[in-house]
């Protein structure tokens, strides 16, 4: 299988590059920079073919599709800085890259008659009860301008493509970029303490296991829309900043504050960010791991590194 992944210089897509490799499939990778310029850890991702592809310039994205004649696109590329996306200056380019962008692709994928797989989030929804969402649920209402442009994006692939795969994930974390992890180990290392949100509930996803559910997905034809993060059971940043700082091994003290109490942030935050995950058992797919487990493999490699 020929598989063209964009926004390989980010955490999802340099996983997914390495997970299409260890099957043996024939990975594309593509981002913006001229060159890949994501980490240099001499895995698959830095060393098959990369092409660089404006995902907002349309006849770019029907050149690169038309002549790599992929069997599937999977669609990692992303604007994901949620409070820069508030600013009215950068409204406009967020909108161009999260749902122009999309839509150029799909409409690629459309005339290639390849499939796609959407890489989308938790931040579609309000964010309000206690309920967990289900993929099928169209009670969207995005809170903010980020979660608005993802939702245009899903919408974007479901109105032209047949073949698709949208999958929602929350609290994504992987070696290449940043994450919540290794902001808190940042700041573990300045400060005694640091304060939390335990007002926010999801559960954290490491972008290694999800890669290896996205190419699971790809090798059948079980198209439609899911929900993916790691098992383990939902937490609030609080908890899951606590559990960071002990399996680390830091001292450090966290003390948990409400959202309003934190006050820092630009774009609101759901607060409910649980993901009924159970669609991906009943069609076959074998669920992440356990947060957990993943937090601790995602320690040792950074750590060890």
């Amino acid at each position: 299988m020929k598989v063209l992944v964009t926004g390989v210089g980010g955490q999802l897509g340099h996983d997914v590059m390495n997970e299409l490799n260890r099957r043996g499939h024939e990975g594309i990778g593509s981002d913006l920079a001229p060159v890949y310029s994501g980490i240099q850890d001499n895995t698959a991702v830095t060393t098959m073919p990369y092409v660089s592809l404006d995902i907002t310039d349309r006849d770019a994205v029907f050149g690169a599709i038309r002549e790599s004649r992929p069997d599937v696109v999977v669609h990692c590329a992303a604007w994901t800085a949620v409070d820069l996306a508030e600013d009215d200056d950068k409204k406009g380019k967020v909108s161009l890259i999260n749902v122009q962008g999309t839509r150029n692709i799909a409409d690629a994928c459309k005339e290639a008659g390849c499939a796609m797989v959407y890489i989308s989030t938790d931040y579609v929804f309000d964010g309000q009860g206690t309920e967990p969402w289900k993929p099928e649920c169209t009670d969207y209402h995005p809170l903010n301008y980020y979660g608005w442009t993802k939702l245009e994006g899903e919408k974007a692939v479901s109105d032209v493509l047949e073949k698709y795969f949208i999958v929602r994930t929350a609290w994504v974390f992987g070696l290449n970029g940043n994450n919540f992890i290794k902001t808190m180990l940042q700041v573990g290392k300045k400060y005694d303490t640091v304060r939390v949100v335990n007002d926010q509930v999801g559960t954290p996803t490491y972008t290694i296991d999800l890669a290896r559910l996205l190419v699971d997905m790809i090798e059948t034809e079980k198209y439609g829309y899911y929900h993916a993060t790691n098992e383990g059971g939902y937490i609030s940043w609080y908890e899951f900043a606590c559990e960071i700082f002990r399996r680390a091994g830091y001292a450090t003290n966290v003390v948990p504050v409400t959202t309003q109490e934190y006050g820092l942030s630009k774009a609101a935050r759901p607060f409910n960010s649980r993901l009924d995950k159970s669609k991906l058992t009943e069609c076959g797919f074998t669920p992440l791991p356990v947060w957990q487990d993943a937090l601790d493999r995602y320690l040792k490699k950074l750590l060890d590194s």
